[in-house]
């Protein structure tokens, strides 16, 4: 058995009947470029294909064992009675199975949380998208991976041709069978655990103090452009959630990205963010909500090494601001811009592994508490706001990739939302064009299909001004 990192187990203790803590991935794909397409279902493939590869995806095989009482976290073991078919099912869209349908689809499955009673992955082969297209629709528990932990499952479930065979150069180990901790070893462990926690403050503090101090010097003296959690504007959308969501997809070309980035003298992820501001200042405005100053969005940021797990959680954050405020948007790029230097100094500062230090010092049953107590006295409405979304940008492949033969045409990954942070965009690049993926809560944000369809305009408003 493996016990769950402070920060994994994090993602544990914060979910509730609202707020589910999964991560989706849509992966759209073209069946046609499957070599043997008359042997057998698309379905039937992509089944052949898990049951030989998920062997190198071994968190899609271990399921919880908790601590009684909610003592220390739980542990990871392998599922004695591991079942591919619970997991891996089939569904069909209603005609025309154009984006809005595969959007309700998706928002639907998101809405519903995974069952701990078992390996905490679903996944859908989803038929009938408009081109003749399918789709590979899969949650996972955010206490399994991170967004470089994700990019590792396509590592192992992709390939970069359509006759790659599914049998993978790595067999299968020979494993034992699985034997489940009993609640008196768990008890054990946890005894053990808590005695260690007054060092695992104390270690917490030593690594983290040193870097707040240097950053608040450094914020002082240069005198930064920095976005702070708390500062944020509260908007209609933050507020208490529900367990109901809505989707919603848009891409962009990535040549017209880069081209304003090398106009300009700023990075890809700078542009994105700036064209994200644009989206949210027409939405916002739709609304006759524009706020008087920027949005504060969370970046999650890896800070995963070289040699550590390849799966997991190794996160930190920094954050940005979206200057809805503003109306050129050549000046929203410019501050966008000045804002992400502070925060990377600011990061690197206080170092990557504050927020792990002390998610290993929080007992798993007060910090469920708290969380539970502040969703039910909704707390957050009472406050200003942490934050007013998250964001998040991951780089994916220039490459094509093929998924049991089919290729990967369009990738989105989607985020988990909380209360008070009702939105949630991911950003990947794939081939020549960035997929942005927006979750939220519908009742909050039921037309978030306008958030969406305001992206591609607010890049061909930047590129105007950029003289593109």
């Amino acid at each position: 058995m493996q016990h769950l990192t402070g920060l994994d187990a994090a993602f544990l203790a914060i979910e509730s009947p609202s707020a589910h803590m999964h991560v989706l991935g849509i992966a759209v794909v073209d069946p046609s470029t499957v070599p043997d397409a008359g042997a057998g279902t698309y379905y039937e493939r992509v089944r052949r294909l898990l049951e030989a590869r998920i062997h190198l995806v071994p968190p899609l095989r271990r399921r919880l064992v908790t601590t009684p009482f909610g003592l220390y976290v739980p542990g990871w073991v392998e599922d004695p009675d591991f079942d591919l078919e619970y997991h891996l099912r089939r569904a069909a869209l209603p005609s025309p199975g154009g984006p809005h349908e595969l959007e309700a689809f998706v928002a639907d499955f998101a809405s519903r949380p995974l069952d701990r009673r078992y390996p905490l992955w679903e996944a859908y082969v989803v038929e009938g998208l408009e081109h003749g297209y399918q789709a590979f629709v899969a949650k996972l528990h955010h206490s399994m991976i991170d967004g470089v932990a994700g990019v590792s499952i396509l590592s192992a479930l992709f390939d970069l041709s359509a006759d790659a065979p599914f049998e993978p150069l790595e067999p299968a180990p020979e494993t034992l069978p699985a034997s489940i901790p009993s609640d008196a070893e768990m008890l054990g462990r946890a005894v053990v655990a808590i005695a260690q926690r007054p060092a695992k403050i104390a270690r917490a503090v030593v690594n983290s103090v040193p870097g707040v101090v240097r950053a608040i010097r450094r914020a002082r003296d240069e005198a930064l452009d920095l976005a702070l959690p708390l500062t944020a504007p509260r908007l209609a959308f933050n507020r208490t959630i529900t367990p109901h969501r809505v989707s919603a997809f848009s891409s962009v070309a990535l040549d017209d990205v880069k081209a304003v980035k090398n106009a300009l003298g700023v990075s890809v992820n700078d542009v994105v963010i700036a064209v994200t501001a644009g989206a949210m200042r027409t939405y916002l405005e739709h609304h006759y909500e524009l706020p008087d100053r920027g949005l504060v969005a969370a970046i999650p940021t890896s800070v995963r090494e070289e040699g550590d797990p390849l799966f997991g959680n190794k996160v930190s954050s920094m954050f940005a601001t979206l200057p809805v405020e503003i109306d050129d948007p050549l000046e929203r790029v410019r501050v966008v811009s000045r804002v992400m230097i502070g925060a990377k100094n600011l990061h690197a500062d206080v170092g990557g592994s504050s927020l792990e230090d002390w998610a290993e010092t929080a007992s798993p049953i007060l910090f469920t508490r708290a969380m539970r107590a502040y969703s039910r006295l909704k707390l957050g409405e009472r406050l200003r706001p942490a934050v007013n979304l998250v964001l998040s940008n991951v780089p994916g492949p220039p490459f094509p990739l093929y998924f049991a033969g089919a290729q990967l045409a369009q990738l989105h990954p989607l985020g988990p939302i909380f209360d008070d942070i009702s939105l949630n965009l991911t950003v990947i690049s794939y081939l020549d064009h960035i997929d942005f993926g927006f979750i939220a809560c519908r009742e909050l944000i039921p037309d978030l299909d306008e958030m969406a369809a305001a992206v591609p305009d607010a890049l061909a408003e930047l590129m105007k001004a950029a003289g593109l």
